[in-house]
């Protein structure tokens, strides 16, 4: 057995605060290292101070696997909503920063979108589980996730001890937008043309965390409105991170939909495609695993499909074999 969670811990902390949480270990290799994790004690004979030894010794390995690699975080799901999971997603943002890993968060934010247009009468419409964006509502979504989104992410992360930059894509021109081929039915949604990651580089080699969220203008300047997670994959890929996690409101895969113990820990590009034709896969899962598939395929090292739900599942994923949802593998 495997015991590590890591509750808080800020770059400007003296210490950190630790409470166990007890998992199964799958058979990951992190690599060859000299200290080989040993079986714990149990963490009720155990001194607070020696408690929070075993637990950062334990996630050496991991640390060592991982320090100086660059990791891109989708943002979204129960842990935006969530004042709760959303201070978990900080802390460990902050807490992996801090272990010398390179994060970088991107968000959306949906919900407070709909909630600022149910403010101003404007209803929100959806197709296909895409939100129709004419002129009006795309001038809110920038407003939402760029000005208020994007910048309450940026301070609750600052608060926590890390310094965060808030991008868009227009910034640097990080990203350009081109019209998705539903243009005519769903108006200013857009998709990724092009990624130029030349601002976030500096940005990254210098210890800052960049908040991107998934606004992005054309060559004209026309704003669209891109889904997160496939600005995720496309930064990702442009960064060549080591890991891309999409943080959502599901287990992660399940070889059989109905049954939520059947979560599938680790599983190929190969295999995942088979899932799909054969229709185990299906819904809102079907872009999260291309968007991952398109990664991988750019060069981008693993993927993992997360349950955000569960606190301080970042931690989990990262520095532990348990991993919290599934890992996709090229």
């Amino acid at each position: 057995m495997l015991t590590v969670v890591t509750r808080y811990a800020t770059c400007n902390s003296e210490h950190l605060q630790l409470s166990p949480h007890t998992l199964t270990v799958r058979k990951h290799n992190v690599g060859t290292v000299s200290n080989p994790v040993q079986e714990p004690k149990l963490a009720e004979s155990l001194s607070p101070g020696q408690f929070r030894v075993d637990i950062l010794s334990e996630s050496l390995p991991f640390i060592q696997k991982f320090r100086g690699k660059t990791i891109v975080v989708k943002y979204g799901g129960a842990a935006m909503k969530s004042p709760a999971l959303q201070a978990s997603v900080i802390n460990d943002l902050v807490l992996l920063s801090c272990v010398g890993l390179r994060p970088v968060m991107v968000h959306g934010g949906g919900p407070e979108i709909n909630h600022w247009l149910s403010r101003l009468n404007i209803q929100a419409v959806f197709r296909d589980g895409l939100r129709v964006t004419d002129g009006d509502t795309m001038e809110i979504v920038s407003m939402v996730l760029v000005g208020k989104v994007n910048k309450t992410l940026v301070s609750l992360i600052n608060k926590a001890g890390a310094t965060a930059i808030g991008l868009s894509g227009m910034d640097g021109r990080l990203i350009t937008a081109c019209p998705s081929p539903k243009a005519a039915d769903l108006g200013f949604v857009g998709e990724v043309e092009q990624v130029d990651p030349s601002v976030l580089r500096p940005l990254i080699a210098s210890g800052y965390i960049p908040v991107v969220t998934s606004v992005a203008a054309d060559k004209y300047g026309q704003p669209y409105n891109i889904n997160a997670d496939t600005v995720a994959g496309e930064l990702a890929a442009a960064l060549e991170a080591e890991k891309l996690i999409l943080l959502t409101d599901v287990a992660g895969i399940l070889e059989n939909k109905d049954d939520p113990k059947s979560l599938v820990k680790e599983i190929d590009i190969k295999r995942v495609k088979k899932m799909m034709d054969n229709g185990k896969i299906g819904g809102g899962m079907i872009p999260k695993v291309n968007c991952c598939v398109r990664s991988l395929a750019q060069g981008v090292r693993t993927a993992s499909i997360i349950d955000g739900r569960v606190p301080h599942s970042l931690l989990l994923e990262i520095l532990t074999d348990e991993g919290a949802g599934t890992m996709i593998t090229g």
